[in-house]
């Protein structure tokens, strides 16, 4: 088994950034959660369920293009069954995107009602978007709004600052910088979010993080390694094994014969965000007891 990489990391800016959470759920009417479909255990920020309390929640499945569908398919089924909406999405392409102002207005209808009654019809309704660093919120704000205000970067923690975005008369949307928690609580949390670029490279031992991946898309995808890496029958199973026979079959090898895991290493970090290896979920929702504050 990888040695799980000892991942601590919360910038002081992310601690503000709760304290203002906790400030702004006073002004809206309901959250919506932004996860990534290949790991939504891990990418689920633990104290966003807490100070939402009992918040109406939307949950967005992102990144769908990159994430096993059947497992996703499970997923979806998991949190409708915690009384959240769900869409699924990719926001780069606009897939999903048309269910999202439906489902607003769903999981908000009694509240519509209440605007009716009272005469209020046109109040917007405002909703706060929320999700761990570099996990799409702002990409889905700008696909949603059809505008190119946000800044929108594949690394985390580029947004910053709180912004107010008009969907349309009825619907206004809050960003929020992403946070992850203090701490993690389990160390393969950690190394997903980290597998799926959402914590710095820089701050890892990138051939630990390597053998981790290789071991569990080994457990998950066996076929899918067996086919791109051309690995067969390896005798040892153990990540830097595997990631040592696919540097060998590449034919990244150093001066004496030795091989390149460093170099093999980033290739399949590269390969496995960017999709090459295929459609992977690296959880499951049974695998796991999750706390939704529901």
């Amino acid at each position: 088994m990888a040695q799980d990489l000892n991942i601590q990391w919360f910038p002081g800016h992310m601690k503000k950034t709760q304290r203002q959470m906790e400030e702004d759920l006073r002004l809206v009417d309901a959250v919506c959660e932004l996860l990534d479909a290949r790991i939504p255990y891990s990418s689920r920020n633990p104290d966003i369920a807490a100070l939402c309390g009992n918040k109406p929640r939307l949950v967005i499945l992102n990144r769908i293009d990159l994430a096993d569908p059947a497992a996703t398919k499970r997923w979806a089924e998991y949190f409708r069954s915690t009384g959240a909406a769900v869409i699924m999405t990719d926001c780069k392409s606009r897939k999903g995107l048309n269910e999202f102002v439906p489902a607003v207005r769903g999981l908000l209808k009694e509240k519509l009602q209440r605007y009716a009654e009272k005469g209020q019809v046109g109040r917007p309704l405002k909703l706060m978007v929320a999700g761990i660093p570099n996990v799409g919120k702002s990409t889905l704000i700008n696909q949603i709004a059809k505008r190119k205000g946000a800044k929108a970067e594949n690394r985390p923690g580029v947004t910053r600052g709180k912004q107010w975005v008009t969907v349309d008369q009825g619907l206004l949307l809050l960003d929020t910088p992403g946070i992850l928690w203090p701490r993690f609580e389990d160390p393969q949390v950690g190394m997903r979010l980290a597998y799926t670029g959402a914590v710095k490279d820089d701050i890892l031992d990138i051939e630990t993080l390597a053998c981790g991946l290789m071991e569990l898309l080994w457990q998950r995808y066996p076929q899918t390694l067996k086919e791109r890496y051309k690995i067969e029958d390896p005798e040892d199973e153990t990540g830097y094994g595997l990631l040592q026979l696919a540097g060998r079959k590449r034919g990244f090898l150093l001066s004496r014969g030795e091989i390149d895991t460093e170099r093999m290493a980033r290739i399949l970090l590269e390969e496995y965000r960017n999709g090459k290896l295929g459609r992977m979920t690296l959880e499951m929702p049974e695998i796991y007891e999750v706390q939704d504050g529901t």
